[in-house]
């Protein structure tokens, strides 16, 4: 069964609302009807040519036809340090960093924010946060 408008939007709604909860320490760089973006907040030098950019991507939720995707760098470099706090999340991993949900029960707030602490936690300790 296809995700409905209506179920998108609970589904985004609940995991903005769950970021925003990080916002500070995270940068809010983009927030509008379509999702919401954070980064780091420290300005860093950024690719091979290390143009610096005013703070690294964190994560972004945003709203597409048939899923809501949650997309979260910091699991790109330390995927072990969540598989134990968010089992039921990780089911929903497609990919290195993007999760995508069709249902709001899928969605697991507590684990969630969990994975946000722990996110928050990883960039400080790679020098991407003051």
């Amino acid at each position: 069964m296809p995700m409905t408008t209506e179920e998108g939007v609970k589904i985004l709604d609940t995991i903005r609302a769950t970021m925003k909860k990080h916002a500070p320490p995270m940068v809010v760089s983009k927030n509008g009807a379509e999702g919401l973006e954070l980064m780091g907040n420290k300005p860093v030098p950024y690719g091979s040519k290390k143009i610096m950019v005013p703070g690294m991507y964190f994560c972004s939720v945003i709203m597409r036809k048939d899923s809501v995707n949650f997309y979260f760098f910091p699991i790109y470099f330390h995927l072990d340090d969540y598989k134990e706090k968010c089992p039921s999340i990780l089911k929903y991993l497609k990919g290195k960093t993007c999760f995508h949900f069709k249902k709001l029960e899928q969605v697991n707030k507590k684990e969630l924010d969990a994975m946000l602490k722990t996110g928050v936690q990883a960039w400080k300790k790679m020098g991407y946060m003051k």
